[in-house]
Formats: C-alpha cells, sequence, structure tokens
C-alpha cells in the first residue's frame, strides 16, 4: 500500500524516530523561485541507506543544503512494505518529472531528467497505478503540479460548430494595444481563475496610478516576456480584471475589456447567457 507524508520544512526534525520515513521511496520539495517568485518544485528519490535513514535523511540533507534553500514544505511517498527498489524509484523520479515538465505549472528544479532505469513491461505497469494514487493525493494536498495550466496558444483551435455552442468558460477572449493593434493578448475563463495565454504581447508601458500588487505582478513575472514584450508561457490570475490590469499596464475592468473575435465581453456573455456566433 502506498503511503504519503506532507511536511513542512520547519518540523522536518520531529520526524526524527519515526520508522515510516526510513523507507525508500520518492520525494517532492515545494517553494517558490527566488528568480521569478514562480511555484517551484525538485523531484527527488531516496534508497534505504547504510545507516537506515532512507527519505528523511535525504530531505535532511536537502535542509542544509543553501542551494535548495527555496523549499517550504516536502512531501513523500513510500510503501508499506518498503518494496520499493532501486528501479522502482527511479522510474517514479523519471516519470514525476516528465508529468510535471509537460503540466508546466512549476519550475521543475532538477538539473537534470532523471533515468527511467531498466524496467520491465510488468513492473512499469503496476507503478502506473502508483502514479496514478500520487497525481490524486497530490491535487488534494492542493499542489496542481501534474494537472496542466492550458493548451498551449498554438494548438487551440475551434470548429465552427464548436464555435456556435461554446460558453464563456471556453471562449477565447482578445485585448488590443490601442496602438499596434497587432499586438494582442489571448486569454481564457477557467473554473480557477482567468488564465493569459501563452504568446500574448504585454504593454510595456506601466501606468504611475496602477495598483502596487498589479505592479508587483509585472515584476514577479518580467522573466517570462521577451525582449518585444511577448509571454513565454501562459499565466494563471485569480480574475479577469488583474489578468487585463496586468496585460495592459493600467487598471482595467475585465469583465468588460477582454473580448471576443466578434467583440463579445465576457460581462455580455456570463448577463445574457449568449454564445459565440
Amino acid at each position: 500500500m502506498s503511503n504519503c507524508y506532507k511536511i513542512p520544512r520547519t518540523e522536518l526534525e520531529k520526524c526524527k524516530g519515526r520508522d515510516d520515513l526510513l523507507r525508500s521511496g520518492v520525494y517532492f520539495l515545494f517553494g517558490t523561485s527566488d528568480q521569478t517568485g514562480e511555484n517551484a518544485v525538485y523531484i527527488g528519490q531516496a534508497g534505504v541507506r547504510k545507516n537506515g535513514e532512507g527519505i528523511l535523511y535525504r530531505l535532511q540533507e536537502h535542509k542544509r543544503n543553501p542551494d535548495k534553500d527555496y523549499w517550504t514544505e516536502a512531501i513523500a511517498f513510500t510503501n508499506d512494505d518498503n518494496s520499493l527498489g532501486p528501479t522502482e524509484i527511479c522510474y517514479l523520479e523519471h516519470k514525476f518529472c516528465v508529468i510535471a515538465k509537460k503540466a508546466k505549472r512549476y519550475i521543475v528544479k532538477n538539473d537534470k531528467e532523471p533515468s527511467p532505469g531498466n524496467i520491465t513491461e510488468a513492473k512499469e505497469s503496476e507503478l502506473e497505478k502508483y502514479i496514478e494514487y500520487a497525481k490524486l493525493i497530490m491535487g488534494i494536498l492542493g499542489h496542481k503540479v501534474f494537472d496542466k495550466l492550458t493548451e498551449d496558444r498554438k494548438s487551440i483551435t475551434f470548429r465552427k460548430s464548436q464555435l456556435d455552442s461554446s460558453t464563456s468558460s471556453e471562449a477565447i477572449f482578445y485585448l488590443e494595444d490601442k496602438l499596434d493593434k497587432k499586438r494582442k493578448a489571448s486569454g481564457k475563463r477557467t473554473s480557477e481563475g482567468f488564465i493569459v495565454l501563452a504568446e500574448s504581447y504585454i504593454s510595456k508601458t506601466v501606468s504611475d496610478y496602477l495598483p502596487s500588487s498589479y505592479k508587483n505582478l509585472r515584476t514577479k513575472f518580467a522573466s517570462l516576456l521577451t525582449k518585444d514584450g511577448k509571454l513565454k508561457k501562459a499565466i494563471l490570475f485569480a480574475s479577469p480584471s488583474a489578468a487585463s490590469a496586468f496585460v495592459l499596464g493600467k487598471s482595467s475592468n475585465g469583465l468588460i475589456d477582454w473580448k471576443t473575435s466578434n467583440g463579445k465581453s465576457i460581462k455580455e456573455i456570463e448577463s445574457k447567457g449568449t454564445t459565440q456566433g
């Protein structure tokens, strides 16, 4: 049976003496990037060592390592019978890194992609169940490290039949730079908030009257912008207004300013229950 442990960095010393943390397994170190302020994760593995201190000992090593000072919480997975050997934990570490990188939710801090090792087809099938369990538990614990934020902007296409029946949560909305209409930002409303999609153009100017919280977001995500002001990857905001203020560099009512290709605002669609035409 798989076991999961959520350990705040500040509580790590209290875990000494726990036999269940002396086993082999895989672990995740969660925190924020010092450079960008984005969510960050390091994914690792720990085998049982001569001193008998598997995962716990490895986490203590990371706590003492100044290069990994960013993490604030560890989540570890083991199993009851301590049957995860070197082959299994190598494979799990590899798979978790691949899935996390594809999701693009977190900066994956692993310098190199772990090797999958030499695993049999039967064992791979068995470990897929372990992975599905870990993905479920991770989401419950509040880390959506395995959930893809959104489709890449280039891959989003709609047939006319889809456009006719789409709702506001499925529609793509746009913001235009009034000085250069070719410089557009695109976004999408989701159950989590409003996503500004990759390849959106972000205004280079920032109003003196823009609230400091939005100015801070400009600083936080500065590394995600090209020299031309194009967004390198999608960013999730709490609301359409937060997203439009970030894009425009000035206060904005996102419910009005974000519009579909045929000019309908989020407010129009949601208040009238209309569809794209």
